[in-house]
């Protein structure tokens, strides 16, 4: 996310941060900015990314795990998954 945007994540918003940033990143993977096999960017560095803490951007992973669009292989990264096919929320 380059600086020049306006920022994804709007903590006056009525909705969870965390949601917020999985909701972003879904987006990327629904519109094909980020490819099935695409390797998501380290919990640290979504948290620099995205302006939230390490421990949101964890638990943003793991409601993109819950919605089955990425996987966790440990010491190696989080990816997207093969299906683009999320639950309607």
């Amino acid at each position: 996310m380059s600086s020049d945007r306006e920022p994804v994540v709007d903590t006056s918003a009525p909705a969870y941060v965390y949601m917020q940033v999985a909701d972003h990143v879904a987006w990327q993977v629904r519109s094909g900015r980020l490819q099935p096999g695409a390797r998501l960017a380290g919990e640290r560095d979504l948290a620099r990314e995205y302006g939230v803490s390490i421990a949101t951007a964890r638990r943003a992973v793991q409601e993109l795990r819950d919605r089955g669009l990425v996987t966790t292989l440990p010491a190696k990264g989080t990816f997207v998954t093969e299906s683009r096919n999320e639950p309607d929320s």
